[in-house]
């Protein structure tokens, strides 16, 4: 990869896409973004041009990713909700794969998540598995990268346990709370992600973080590092949920899905592979205490205020 070149990435204006698109700006290339945010505040000022994703129309499609060395697809949604669900993404994908093929893309970064199966019983995991074959088959050169759970930055999942341990009583684990999550910096996945849009063999790698926890060590973690003590006790899957789910409705969000604490309890956001990662979850959290947690981080609100900059959704 020569510096100047063009690299289209979805959602630069959200999460894991904004840290992307940062390095690729430092190594000197230009940067596309295919965004449904088109009008949100853009972080990276005029260097970063913004094209609206227009599926309905793939020779739009087709058009911006024209002359792109790697495309790094970002593009996803967390649950199925009113005007977004896993079966339209999944569509939406497909066309973004067959307008990178048409145009060309040397290259295409595709994020996954860890332990995807079609057979999966949760439709998150089965979807990002069928993704995964079409995007084999396609006849594109690809990475896919399969993280479990990013944190750093604009992060939801390790910013809101902070926030319900700043806020509540008590903190239910799920359980027994044994389960594994292998938690990786937005750092070091996007670090990992222009790395693999330099390379050209097919990679699929498990993009995970340097520290094993169980959700019990993980949650007890944030508590040390933030100074809040708190009691941990078990609750039943059923139980959580439905405290999950009222709390969700007094901050006007989800906060997180049956099939989520499934997923998590079935210990699918972890894997035997070796870790990719070098920052450590349990020294960033210490670093950043001060305001890991301070605000709640809405997921709903982001998807809904599309002008509002992202990181202050």
């Amino acid at each position: 990869m020569t510096s100047n070149e063009l690299h289209v990435v979805t959602g630069a204006y959200g999460y894991s896409g904004r840290h992307i698109a940062a390095r690729l700006l430092d190594a000197g290339h230009r940067v596309r973004t295919l965004t449904n945010s088109p009008h949100r505040r853009n972080p990276f000022g005029g260097r970063v041009e913004a094209h609206a994703f227009d599926f309905e129309h793939p020779e739009r499609l087709r058009a911006s990713l024209e002359g792109a060395s790697v495309l790094y697809n970002t593009y996803w949604v967390r649950f199925n909700y009113a005007d977004f669900r896993f079966s339209q993404a999944v569509e939406n994908t497909r066309v973004l794969f067959g307008a990178a093929l048409a145009a060309a893309v040397p290259r295409v970064v595709h994020v996954s998540i860890t332990n995807p199966s079609e057979d999966s019983p949760f439709e998150y995991f089965r979807d990002k598995a069928v993704l995964e074959r079409d995007l084999r088959e396609s006849g594109l050169s690809y990475a896919i990268l399969r993280p479990a759970v990013l944190f750093g930055g604009e992060g939801i999942l390790i910013n809101n346990i902070a926030w319900a341990l700043r806020h509540l009583p008590v903190f239910g684990v799920f359980g027994t709370g044994a389960y594994r999550l292998q938690p990786i910096h937005v750092a070091d996945f996007a670090d990992l992600a222009v790395a693999q849009g330099r390379a050209r063999p097919p990679r699929v790698i498990d993009a995970i973080g340097p520290e094993t926890f169980t959700y019990r060590e993980l949650v007890q973690e944030i508590a040390h590092a933030i100074g809040v003590r708190r009691p941990i006790i078990s609750v039943s899957p059923g139980i959580g949920y439905l405290a999950a789910w009222l709390l969700g409705k007094a901050l006007g969000d989800v906060m997180i899905t049956r099939d989520e604490i499934a997923g998590l309890m079935h210990g699918l956001l972890a894997t035997d592979s070796p870790p990719v990662g070098r920052i450590k979850l349990s020294v960033w959290a210490r670093e950043n205490a001060e305001d890991l947690g301070r605000r709640y981080a809405s997921e709903l609100r982001r998807r809904s205020d599309r002008e509002v900059e992202y990181a202050n959704a």
